[in-house]
């Protein structure tokens, strides 16, 4: 039997460097990895890592030929894992898949069955994949907050607010009951922001510069930060006493130009998120705290449906930060 695949290669280029290059093709399933649980693929989404692994950058992939995609959802086919059971509906989220292990842009998968999740009822496949990492990342994010004092009512900044983990962030916290300031580059898209959940919309210039001095005015009692570098010092001298930023991003750079004084004056907490390797308990309780709020009519303005032909393509335009909400990748 075969299935349905992006297939990368990677060459050497005219200079000597490789050079990484995709299509569509007919692959055969005795390729599959190892893993214990089979799933018929109905759809993957399209994140920041997914174009680095479509371009090559990063040394995220080791070996070639490779299947990326770092999400997927589908039906189970089969299964030596007891959890699972053929016609189960699940998704996967991280555990390094479209890296190192073969991932989503492909109508078929085998995994391990410790990377699945079952997807909520509130959800369809094609849902789970809107939410994605991008979406399982902002969750994790709020609910990091809330654990550390976020209540509804209070400011809610957050960064990056267009991109994928940005626009969930905005989503999710507009459906929690928190007041959402969204802070983006592109303004024009202030309305669809909006609809989403959030109560005001800022232009990111306002954060965009380290701060001035090591505390500024008190604004904010939670951030979910999907930018890092200058955008995030500026942001903890604006946090007030006892906030939490949940940094989940790196956007804007990875350093961190600030002092220690807004932790130690003002009790700010500095929360790092890591989806990737997040354990089996924590998955349970982001993914069932999204099936909780969920307004799948939000969920699915925000969202666009591109055929496996086409994520390719996308690769420059998501790096670049030109892709706008949620893509998933259509796989059958």
């Amino acid at each position: 039997m075969t299935f349905n695949a992006l297939l990368l290669e990677q060459s050497d280029g005219p200079d000597g460097k490789p050079v990484v290059t995709s299509v569509v093709t007919e692959v055969d399933d005795d390729r599959l990895p190892d893993g214990d649980v089979t799933v018929a693929v109905e759809y993957s989404s399209l994140n920041y890592k997914d174009g680095m692994v479509l371009q090559g950058i990063g040394r995220l992939v080791s070996e070639y030929p490779h299947i990326p995609g770092i999400d997927l959802a589908g039906v189970v086919e089969s299964s030596d894992d007891a959890r699972f059971s053929p016609g189960d509906r699940v998704a996967l989220t991280g555990w390094r898949v479209g890296e190192i292990w073969w991932g989503g842009y492909a109508s078929r998968a085998k995994v391990k069955g410790d990377w699945l999740v079952k997807v909520p009822d509130a959800l369809s496949t094609r849902q789970a994949m809107a939410v994605g990492t991008a979406g399982f990342t902002a969750m994790q994010a709020l609910v990091a907050l809330e654990a550390h004092g976020l209540t509804p009512g209070e400011p809610l900044l957050v960064t990056g607010s267009s991109g994928g983990v940005g626009s969930s962030g905005v989503l999710w916290g507009g459906l929690a009951g928190h007041h959402v300031v969204a802070s983006t580059g592109r303004l024009e898209n202030s309305d669809e922001l909006m609809a989403l959940g959030a109560s005001e919309v800022i232009d990111r210039a306002e954060l965009a510069e380290s701060p001035s001095r090591p505390l500024l005015s008190e604004r904010w009692a939670g951030c979910i930060d999907a930018v890092g570098g200058d955008t995030l010092a500026h942001v903890l001298a604006e946090m007030r006493y006892g906030g939490s930023v949940a940094a989940c991003g790196l956007a804007g750079g990875s350093g961190l130009p600030t002092t220690v004084i807004p932790f130690l004056l003002r009790g700010v907490n500095l929360l790092g998120i890591d989806s990737v390797m997040a354990p089996a308990d924590e998955r349970a309780t982001v993914w069932n705290r999204i099936g909780e709020v969920v307004d799948t009519a939000k969920l699915d303005a925000m969202t666009t449906e591109v055929p496996l032909a086409e994520v390719a393509a996308l690769a420059g335009p998501i790096l670049a930060g030109k892709v706008k909400g949620r893509t998933v990748v259509a796989t059958r």
